[in-house]
This record gives C-alpha cells, structure tokens and sequence, in this order.
C-alpha cells in the first residue's frame, strides 16, 4: 500500500530509495553544495561510501526521513525530515538538504519547511521541533524565522568550514506557537 506523504503543488515527499546514492554522491562533490551541510558528507569520497551512508539513513527508524521531489518534472533535488524523533518528548529535530543548485532562492526550501513541520505536530504529535544553522547562512536562517522557528541562543564556534570556526544558531518552534 503506497503511503501518502507531505506535498503541495511544486513538491512532494517521497522515502528515500538505494537507487538515490548516485544523486547524492552528485551533490556531494560539489563543495558549494555541502558548505553547510553535515560533517559526514565531507568524508563520504566514494559512491560506495555513500551507498552505505544512505542504506543507514534509510533503515534509521528513529527518524522520518523523506526525498524532496519538484511535482514538475518528478526529479529529486534533495532530502528533508525529523531526526531523533522522541516520543517521551515529543520532539525532534529538523533538517534540510537541497542539493540540487538550480532549485535554490527559489522558495522550495520553505515550502518543504512548511511540509514537515505540518506533518511533525499534527502525524508525529510533536510539541518541539529544533534545528541548528550555521550563521553565515543567513538565508537558511531567514528561512526559519519565516517557517516560525524562534532563535534560541547561539553554539559558539561550533562549526569548523573553509578553514575557519563558525557559530550555529540554535532554533525551536513549539507546538503552540505553530498553532498560532
């Protein structure tokens, strides 16, 4: 029975399939692309490499783990979803890669923001959602006070990219300021 994920008219959500690691292996090469983006994918060099790092990605059960699909042309441009989902705490913690470039500044990341926060309170029954950025990506950012987030003190230094340290910015959004 095919599950019925997040989608509006330009994308949809969709799991993650073996047959992706080549697209990501794609993106993972390109430095522009992963400038902000996890620490593993800088110590993924090979397409085996990165088969297996999506197998784990895919087995994870502890998240909610989607492919970000443009409704247009069927392509996928990246991956989204809740990590570490506590149901004691009812929380988790959210991501978002786009690692397609021509899908940038093009109001995809927010709308998939929109997507899996929706889905995070009202499937997951979350009360918190949380995410880190790093500073220097003030787009990222501004694209998280849009979606609600709310910044919530800053790790200082605690990213280290193109040979300097960054801070990351810690950010939350609860349940009750999404329902407002």
């Amino acid at each position: 029975m095919a599950r019925d994920y997040p989608r509006n008219d330009r994308v949809m959500l969709r799991s993650l399939d073996f047959t992706d690691a080549e697209q990501f292996a794609a993106w993972i090469r390109d430095e522009e692309v992963i400038k902000y983006s996890l620490s593993v994918f800088r110590r993924l060099k090979t397409s085996d490499q990165v088969r297996v790092w999506l197998e784990r990605v895919i087995l994870d059960t502890s998240s909610f783990t989607r492919g970000i699909v443009r409704q247009d042309t069927g392509e996928l441009i990246g991956y989204t979803g809740l990590a570490d989902v506590s149901s004691q705490n009812r929380s988790a913690e959210y991501f978002i890669f786009i690692g397609d470039k021509s899908c940038w500044h093009q109001g995809f990341g927010t709308e998939v923001t929109r997507l899996v926060v929706n889905y995070g309170f009202t499937e997951l029954k979350l009360n918190r959602i949380q995410l880190t950025a790093s500073a220097p990506n003030v787009g990222a950012v501004r694209l998280y006070e849009q979606a609600g987030f709310v910044r919530e003190g800053v790790l200082r230094q605690a990213a280290y990219r193109g040979g300097a340290y960054h801070d990351r910015i810690l950010m939350s959004l609860l349940r009750s300021e999404w329902q407002q």
